[in-house]
């Protein structure tokens, strides 16, 4: 079975059984312009449900690492073999500084990729989070012990994703060759229940609800074309009612709402589809 390599905020694990009761009968090509981790895509993956696929994130690091582990998965894995590797304060900013410093070059794709899982398996939360100057400043995470993915882990993602294409651009991009037929799984950045709520950025600027506007605006073409459309967010009236005359279905997932992983509690998101599912 393949599990996610990378920790998101803003995973599926908790939706799985809600999004897989809500499956269209068959589809042609499967979409996720939104990827993060990933969970829906790989629970789909270990149903052998999908045969073509296009993925997408705005994430460079996400996406880059993705490419290294689908053509390059033995050098990221001897890469992550280096015992500077540690489960410290100190090597974790050492290694973060390391990070900051480098620039992205094709030469050094594996390293950057190595460096990373290691911060998001290290960061506090598993956050993904940079500062205006596009620097990676999540604190250390002050885990038990050392987690970075097994070497047959990556080898199953890298064979799942071989059949993959895998973009670095904007949702509305990632699925303009999506036909009737296809199915797209939308999962933005949720919309915040309050005025004060913080949720996941979709990039340095965030999503804001104008980006939600254009989101539904993409849907309702999309539908119209006969493509088969599922898409999450948090049950809000000014998300429902971008939504009208798509089937709307309130569900219950365990979120995190504090700083605090122990104080968890069950938050209505919405599931809107397009299609009839049995």
């Amino acid at each position: 079975m393949i599990s996610p390599l990378v920790k998101w905020a803003g995973g599926k694990r908790q939706l799985l059984v809600a999004l897989n009761g809500r499956l269209p009968s068959d589809w042609n090509t499967f979409y996720e312009p939104f990827f993060g981790g990933g969970a829906f895509f790989i629970s789909l993956q270990n149903q052998e449900r999908i045969s073509r696929a296009v993925i997408a994130d705005l994430n460079s690091e996400l996406v880059s690492f993705y490419r290294v582990v689908k053509t390059s998965p033995d050098t990221l894995i001897d890469a992550l073999s280096d015992d500077a590797f540690e489960n410290s304060a100190v090597a974790y900013k050492r290694l973060k500084d390391g990070f900051n410093d480098m620039v992205p070059d094709r030469k050094n794709a594996v390293k950057r990729a190595a460096l990373f899982i290691f911060l998001n398996k290290h960061g506090y939360n598993g956050l993904w989070r940079v500062n205006s100057k596009g620097k990676f400043n999540v604190p250390f995470g002050r885990y038990t012990k050392r987690s970075l993915p097994s070497a047959s882990s990556i080898h199953l993602f890298s064979a799942m994703l071989r059949q993959v294409t895998i973009l670095n651009t904007d949702f509305e991009n990632a699925v303009k060759t999506a036909r009737k037929g296809d199915f797209i799984y939308f999962d933005p950045p949720y919309q915040p229940l309050s005025k004060t709520a913080q949720f996941t950025g979709y990039n340095c600027r965030g999503f804001s609800l104008d980006d939600q506007v254009r989101l539904a605006g993409v849907v309702n073409k999309l539908a119209k074309k006969g493509v088969q459309i599922m898409l999450s967010n948090s049950k809000v009236q000014e998300i429902e009612d971008l939504y009208e005359g798509f089937t709307i279905e309130t569900v219950t997932a365990t979120r995190c709402i504090s700083c605090k992983g122990k104080k968890r509690s069950g938050t209505s998101e919405i599931i809107v589809t397009n299609y009839d599912f049995s």
